[in-house]
């Protein structure tokens, strides 16, 4: 992990952002950074997950503080948390967001085609920027995509994560023969220094604080 500044230099349409930094910050697929603008009124830092690869930095994916704005100097500390382990032998990769949200899903679409991976990605909501190889499924496909994968990898927030219980609800095999990992959405503001709970999960009558223990997690963490 470093600290170090980074700066806006591009935002984008659809609320994401170009960023410039250091090699060192970072962050891999799933984990994040965290970052504050210099001279910000605000007390909290934002969590900033990677989208893609730019020259000189990253693309950060959204959703971004409205006030950030090209040329906005960032303080950034990272990378932080675990994020998505994508094994070169897979070969059939399901994504899957519950609410739209798929853009950190993304770096592993750039991976999975790089190993020449069939990919499905599942959402209910208009897919934008995607590249033609990878098929469009709605989330009621979810179980009959699930069987077909090798890999999973899916984004939820913290909120949606009974309703993606309910709907996993007697595929037990699914979550034992697959390698299936999960993204929990939720506020970091502490980013792993001082145990504010805020990030706070409840797992089989244990808590973990996805600011440290994810937010990627293996889906039989989650739901065993």
């Amino acid at each position: 992990m470093l600290t170090g500044t980074g700066q806006v230099t591009e935002i984008h349409l659809d609320g994401s952002a170009r960023i410039d930094c250091a090699p060192g910050l970072i962050p891999g697929p799933g984990q994040y950074a965290l970052a504050h603008a210099a001279g910000s009124d605000s007390p909290l830092s934002v969590p900033v997950f990677f989208y893609d690869s730019t020259p000189a930095g990253f693309h950060a994916a959204p959703r971004l503080p409205a006030a950030w704005t090209p040329g906005t100097r960032l303080n950034l500390r990272g990378p932080l948390g675990h994020g998505f382990t994508l094994s070169p032998a897979a070969r059939k990769i399901a994504l899957i967001t519950l609410d739209g949200e798929a853009a950190r899903l993304h770096p592993l679409i750039t991976r999975g085609l790089a190993f020449n991976a069939e990919i499905v990605m599942l959402t209910d909501t208009p897919a934008q920027n995607l590249p033609e190889a990878v098929e469009v499924q709605p989330t009621q496909a979810l179980l009959e995509i699930c069987q077909w994968a090798d890999f999973i990898a899916i984004d939820v927030t913290r909120e949606n994560l009974d309703r993606l219980r309910q709907m996993l609800m007697g595929q037990e095999q699914i979550q034992a023969t697959r390698e299936a990992q999960i993204l929990i959405r939720v506020p970091m503001p502490c980013g792993a220094l001082a145990d504010c709970g805020v990030c706070a999960l409840s797992v089989r009558q244990d808590w973990k604080m996805a600011c440290k223990d994810g937010p990627v997690f293996t889906l039989r963490d989650i739901f065993k």
